[in-house]
């Protein structure tokens, strides 16, 4: 009788990973520390949007996905919240529109220029106003054009017409505490 010791080869055994290099990371970003739970990042197919810290209200830094690298701290932001941005979400139907939500209890709309941010950007297109309190959710209805939610710590989910800034739909005192996620069926209905 034998007793060959029996192990079991791995079919992974010729896998090797390769760390990515520091050219091709984003660096030095000061991410925000808001306490709000939020992913602090939104990708399309042609930017990175970051919430990061900022002095005096809310930001976060729109850069081209070509951009890597050390980011300066003078880098140009979207910057027109009065407090904290807490969170941020692309338009599915358009790369250059964003919507971001706030401590200021407003959503806003931003429209980014054609090869990003040379300067700060703190005029947006369109202001949400209807929140009582803190804005933490904002996403875009994946079929319908400029159609947009959000969720508040009202206790709020307001759909909104962007197209024409006034809400569609307000659905208020259905949820007996904070709303901490909402997501569109995926094929619209």
């Amino acid at each position: 009788m034998s007793f060959r010791k029996v192990v079991r080869q791995s079919k992974f055994r010729h896998v090797f990973g390769q760390p990515v290099k520091t050219e091709q990371c984003y660096d030095d970003i000061r991410v925000s520390r808001v306490t709000w739970d939020s992913t602090f990042c939104a990708v399309n197919p042609s930017f990175v949007a970051i919430i990061v810290e900022a002095s005096g209200g809310g930001a976060f830094l729109v850069l081209p996905l070509h951009k890597t690298g050390r980011i300066d701290k003078s880098y140009p932001t979207v910057c027109g919240h009065t407090g904290p941005v807490l969170d941020i979400d692309w338009c599915p139907h358009n790369d250059h529109v964003i919507a971001s939500g706030s401590e200021d209890c407003t959503v806003m709309v931003w429209q980014i220029p054609e090869n990003g941010l040379s300067q700060p950007l703190t005029e947006p297109v369109v202001v949400l106003e209807g929140h009582s309190k803190r804005v933490g959710i904002v996403t875009w209805h994946p079929t319908a054009r400029n159609v947009l939610l959000s969720a508040g710590c009202d206790n709020v989910v307001s759909i909104w017409n962007v197209g024409t800034a006034e809400e569609l739909y307000r659905l208020e005192g259905l949820h007996p505490d904070l709303i901490y996620s909402v997501s569109w069926s995926r094929d619209g209905a």
